[in-house]
């Protein structure tokens, strides 16, 4: 192999302010020369297993990537082999309906060991809330779960749904300080079982079962962080399905990560790796979806607070590690650092964002009245 790769890969770091072989924490040591021809022939998914196999390093891998967004990376590159594969396997299959089940079985079943040691108390894994002042991950996430109770006007004895419920916190929550009864849904195994062994008394449920299969009435309805498994092709068909559950006078909170721009895939490293068939929504896809469907009530963006989100997990998942170490493995390790940092980078550079929308399905009598 000539230097060519090497050359070519170097010019974008330099132009990003990082140095291959540098002393500053955003620099890279490169261990194996292959990493170069790696990274431009896949991609995102090249140089991500290039630092899964331990082909490079660096101290602050969010530091560097941060770094390479704000310098528009992006513009540098020539179309890959995997972000190509990803676009047509987008455009022609609908994979987030042919395998339902997936994104469940091998990301969310894959340990409760590892999420409980990398989340907070309640286990929720989803951006916390840091604007009202919050200086710990459970103080955040306790902040966002009264937000969103706030924003939908719980009061006791209402009827709620949570779409893509996880381990059951939310409705928890809800219940303990707002009287409500719910039922949640998962596909992820692991989390129903949690979810349901820990309810005590409440008022509530978690079933295994897919959204689409839901039936009756529902006062409020709820997803948090699900939205970004639902898949393009889907959007349309997955909020008339809310609609359809959603009571008269009922109000919808939509909790997703969102793309600045519109796409029809995700990321060829993210999909392989971590959330399969994963694709971010744009604002446009969000409200086109919805035209007919709801009245746009309220949009909250706070997706910079996903950055210290991340990395507080990142530090908990870290400090964690020599109790989990023999389970998952080494190359685990170092897959789940650069998701970690990667997405509080993509975040912090404004690439993405956390939107909280509220919905109405004929809209609020006399006005909604927005709650921070």
């Amino acid at each position: 192999m000539t230097d060519s790769p090497r050359r070519y890969f170097s010019t974008i770091l330099e132009k990003s302010g990082i140095t291959i072989g540098g002393t500053q924490p955003w620099d890279i040591r490169v261990h194996d020369q292959r990493t170069y021809g790696r990274a431009l022939a896949y991609g995102t998914l090249g140089f991500g297993e290039a630092y899964m196999d331990g082909w490079w390093d660096a101290d602050a891998i969010d530091q560097m990537i941060m770094r390479l967004l704000e310098n528009n990376i992006w513009a540098y590159l020539k179309p890959d082999l995997g972000l190509v594969v990803s676009a047509v396997r987008g455009r022609l299959l609908n994979l987030q309906r042919l395998k339902v089940t997936e994104v469940g079985e091998k990301h969310y079943d894959i340990g409760n060991d590892l999420y409980e040691a990398m989340l907070d108390s309640r286990m929720i894994y989803s951006c916390g809330y840091w604007q009202g002042g919050a200086e710990t991950l459970d103080a955040a996430q306790e902040a966002k779960l009264d937000l969103i109770c706030r924003k939908i006007g719980l009061e006791p004895g209402m009827k709620v749904l949570d779409i893509g419920s996880g381990w059951g916190g939310f409705l928890r929550f809800a219940a303990e300080r707002y009287g409500i009864e719910g039922v949640g849904v998962t596909i992820s195994r692991e989390q129903a079982a949690y979810a349901e062994a820990r309810k005590g008394a409440l008022p509530i449920e978690t079933r295994l079962t897919d959204y689409m299969a839901l039936e009756g009435k529902f006062d409020r309805v709820v997803s948090i962080g699900m939205f970004e498994h639902v898949g393009w092709k889907n959007y349309r068909r997955y909020l008339a399905k809310v609609r359809e559950l959603c009571a008269e006078d009922g109000l919808f909170l939509l909790h997703t990560i969102g793309n600045n721009h519109t796409s029809t895939h995700g990321d060829p490293w993210t999909e392989k790796y971590i959330f399969p068939n994963g694709v971010l929504p744009s604002a446009k896809q969000i409200t086109t979806a919805g035209e007919g469907l709801f009245v746009m009530e309220d949009w909250h963006n706070f997706g910079a607070d996903y950055d210290r989100t991340l990395m507080a997990w990142w530090a908990r998942f870290d400090a964690a590690w020599p109790q989990l170490s023999e389970r998952y493995g080494e190359r685990f390790y170092r897959m789940w650092k650069f998701y970690l940092q990667v997405f509080a980078a993509m975040f912090r550079a404004r690439n993405i964002q956390l939107w909280q929308l509220v919905l109405s399905p004929n809209g609020v009598r006399g006005g909604y009245a927005s709650v921070r």
